[in-house]
């Protein structure tokens, strides 16, 4: 077999090896969109059930204080009001941390496709310089 031939396998080989790295990347990072996008729209799911269940509790609070002939206002009031600052520091932590999830899903995808890419260029500059080898052995 002439070195040319082989040279164009190997050139052909590490080509074929480097696109399919670099798709793999790109499936990879859309994958973790994709994911990051689901984790986005149940994170609005489980925020909106968490204040129908505090209207639901602060309704039934109001509704017993009316029904026991206890007024809203004073201390019955500064206790709710310091409830519900309280339950919003905690919703506030919960959105940050399904926000940090999130970005973290899209960080890991953009990381994928760099590694890719990365592995991509190995790939060929390894292909490169073993047809330069090959080149240098066949030339003696």
């Amino acid at each position: 077999m002439s070195f040319a031939i082989v040279a164009s396998v190997m050139v052909t080989s590490a080509a074929v090896s480097a696109y399919g790295q670099v798709e793999a990347g790109k499936a990879q990072q859309e994958e973790l969109e994709r994911q990051a996008e689901e984790e986005k729209i149940a994170a609005q799911g489980r925020e909106l059930q968490r204040r129908e269940q505090l209207n639901a509790q602060l309704a039934a609070n109001n509704a017993a204080l009316a029904a026991s002939g206890i007024a809203t206002e004073g201390t019955p009031a500064s206790v709710a009001l310091e409830s519900a600052k309280a339950i919003s520091a905690s919703e506030g932590m919960i959105g940050l941390s399904e926000r940090l999830k999130q970005g973290q899903l899209k960080r890991q995808g953009k990381m994928a496709r760099s590694t890719a890419n990365i592995g991509a260029t190995s790939t060929l500059l390894s292909a490169a310089a073993d047809a330069y080898g090959g080149f240098a052995q066949y030339n003696k």
